[in-house]
């Protein structure tokens, strides 16, 4: 089988870690940005009086926009520079973020969660399409786990938020962080680049990009509608248990709230950021010896996690439940990991960063109506090990989705 490990891609494996690091920290801004909004509560509503509804509708309103435009910031990615477009979302969030920190009304924060939407939709996409631009082969899947490493570590952060809302000022946080990003748009601008063998988007002889003809040419491939259900039905899955994990351990259990708290989230970031450097490793080395290596990764571990799930749904022993969420943690983010590798096996690689803002804006609408409907469930009194377990059913199709799901190799697609 043929590879792409030639001594000019060799050479360019610093440059490509390289963007890896830069990548990181944009990506850890990236997250610790919109959630840490959520760490806060108390303050924002103590400055600002709104209801607990409006409180809620500031998150709403970000996924929202997020996922409805995530499609055509996935094709600027794709038609235009990404390193520029990276780059400019950075500068424009990371001035919003500022622009918070001066809102005086409700309806003034409203606005800025709104423009953050529009903003960081264009971040995502583009990175990962300039990751595996870059790193092709034996290295793709470890570079966008270590990406997304960056991204858990964005999320785990998002607690400095409350922390300095309540020793300072709810705006101090937004400050801070909307000047560090500025700043590193800057730092981006003198070191972040394309890869060198993608044409540049500029040139006349350049065949330009067109946002219908890409939703055109993905949605006709019969594999990348099954990676659409596929990440569809994650997405339910990933919202549903973590949005009633805490209240799970608390009803179940009886445990207190600080304690089913602390059991829910204490130990799920620090061993999926394992589980997202040993998805990488190994969807990276099977893939050398086997061309599906970067879908049965995922496909497996998924397949770890759905009777993970269900054992913890079904346990009467605290400590069987958070052995086998840990489980869960570790292998149900290496669909995460292997997203992306996957979709350049499956579609056009001009497409690539509008098929992941399709399947993006899919999982945000599908993930927010999960929530959705699992609260109805919740008020007709169906028992969270019964979400759970439909939990783990999901997940068991998921795995199934990617057994059945038919991928094309090459150096290119690799």
């Amino acid at each position: 089988m043929k590879t792409d490990q030639t001594p000019t891609h060799s050479k360019l494996l610093p440059k490509a870690w390289l963007m890896v690091i830069l990548l990181c920290v944009v990506g850890c801004l990236n997250y610790l940005d919109r959630i840490m909004i959520t760490t806060m509560r108390e303050s924002i509503v103590d400055a600002l009086p709104m209801t607990d509804a409006q409180f809620g509708l500031l998150t709403s309103v970000f996924l929202w926009v997020y996922g409805l435009l995530s499609p055509f910031a996935g094709f600027l990615a794709d038609r235009f520079n990404r390193s520029h477009v990276i780059i400019a979302s950075l500068f424009v969030w990371s001035i919003v973020t500022y622009l918070t920190a001066h809102a005086t009304s409700f309806e003034e924060l409203l606005v800025t969660r709104a423009l953050m939407g529009v903003s960081e939709a264009c971040y995502l996409p583009a990175a990962l399409a300039l990751i595996t631009d870059y790193h092709k082969g034996g290295t793709r899947s470890l570079a966008t786990g270590i990406h997304m490493g960056g991204v858990m570590v964005g999320q785990s952060l998002g607690f400095l938020g409350g922390w300095i809302a309540e020793r300072h000022h709810w705006t101090d946080a937004f400050s801070v962080f909307g000047a560090i990003g500025v700043v590193y748009a800057f730092v981006l601008a003198l070191l972040l680049r394309d890869a060198p063998d993608r044409p540049d988007s500029t040139e006349p002889a350049v065949e330009k990009v067109n946002f219908f003809e890409a939703i055109k040419d993905l949605f006709k491939r019969k594999s990348f509608i099954l990676l659409l259900v596929f990440w569809g039905l994650l997405g339910i899955v990933g919202w549903m248990i973590m949005g009633w994990l805490p209240t799970y351990y608390k009803e179940h259990f009886n445990l207190s709230q600080a304690l089913a708290g602390l059991y829910a989230t204490g130990y799920i970031y620090p061993v999926s950021l394992v589980g997202v450097l040993l998805g990488g490793i190994l969807a990276d080395y099977w893939a050398k010896k086997n061309p599906r290596g970067r879908v049965l990764v995922p496909a497996i571990g998924l397949a770890i996690a759905a009777p993970a799930i269900f054992i913890a749904s079904s346990t009467g022993v605290v400590y069987i439940a958070i052995i086998c969420f840990m489980f869960y943690a570790l292998t149900r983010i290496f669909s995460d990991v292997n997203l992306m590798p996957i979709l350049c096996m499956v579609s056009d690689k001009r497409y690539r960063a509008t098929g992941y803002g399709v399947l993006n804006m899919f999982a945000c609408i599908v993930g927010g109506a999960g929530i959705y409907v699992s609260g109805i469930m919740r008020d007709a009194d169906v028992d969270l090990s019964i979400l759970f377990k439909i939990a783990a059913g999901s997940m068991l199709l998921c795995a199934a989705i990617l057994f059945t799901l038919k991928v094309k190799y090459s150096d290119e697609q690799a």
